[in-house]
């Protein structure tokens, strides 16, 4: 219903706004850049600069996983989520209010999804379009799955799918010398373009059996006197 809801609002919005301004976007964040000094460090300089060298969006990610593995199972809020998620009635013997935790925190995913589209619209390529994201959100919901439901698993799970999709982009613009180059110029491009979700399927075939999710996830809650 939310996916429903999310597609149907920006879509009217998109009507209502941004095509009758004739702008197709609000432009692009400006990327940081480094300094050619630490840029020209020998192998630390441009994995550095890889990281570095994105917009404000892309660089939070890093600070997010961390701050979210660290919180989720080292502070008091990450205890009640685990704990409604595992076992609500548990977290409900103790007074945690179950409904309204979980409340909160998909208002909160909801939030960090809102800034990954945020990201394809203002940093990736500066422009609206309906149904843009093109499936992305299944892809997401897949990398945790294969990250074990954590975050920095689901990071995990992100870049093994990115790297799928950034190959699609590197046979376009720059192939490289030699067979390897020969080889991969010989596939057609469809199938780079279906790489993401082919993997997809193959990992949520294979791992779902063995990433065990919360206990509890997706079932409603009700307290026994209301039941």
């Amino acid at each position: 219903m939310m996916n429903i809801a999310a597609f149907g609002m920006t879509g009217y919005l998109n009507r209502l706004i941004i095509t009758p301004s004739g702008r197709g976007g609000a432009g692009i964040f400006t990327p940081f850049h480094l300094s050619g000094t630490i840029a020209g460090v020998p192998l630390v300089g441009p994995v550095f600069a890889m990281f570095v060298d994105q917009g404000p969006i892309a660089m939070s990610v890093i600070v997010i996983v961390i701050a979210l593995q660290l919180a989720l199972f080292r502070t008091r809020w990450g205890l009640r989520t685990r704990a409604v998620g595992e076992h609500p009635k548990a977290a409900d013997t103790v007074g945690i209010d179950v409904v309204r935790q979980r409340y909160l925190n998909v208002v909160f995913g909801c939030a960090l999804a809102g800034l990954a589209g945020a990201f394809l619209t203002l940093e990736s390529t500066g422009s609206f379009q309906n149904g843009m994201t093109g499936g992305r959100g299944f892809i997401a919901l897949a990398a945790m799955i294969f990250g074990r439901w954590t975050p920095v698993g689901a990071f995990g799970g992100a870049l093994l799918f990115g790297t799928a999709t950034a190959l699609g982009v590197v046979v376009n613009v720059r192939v490289p010398e030699g067979d390897l180059g020969t080889l991969m110029k010989s596939i057609p491009t469809f199938w780079y373009a279906a790489l993401p979700y082919l993997m997809t399927i193959v990992i949520l075939a294979g791992v779902v059996g063995r990433s065990t999710p919360p206990a509890a996830d997706g079932v409603p809650y009700v307290k026994e006197g209301k039941a």
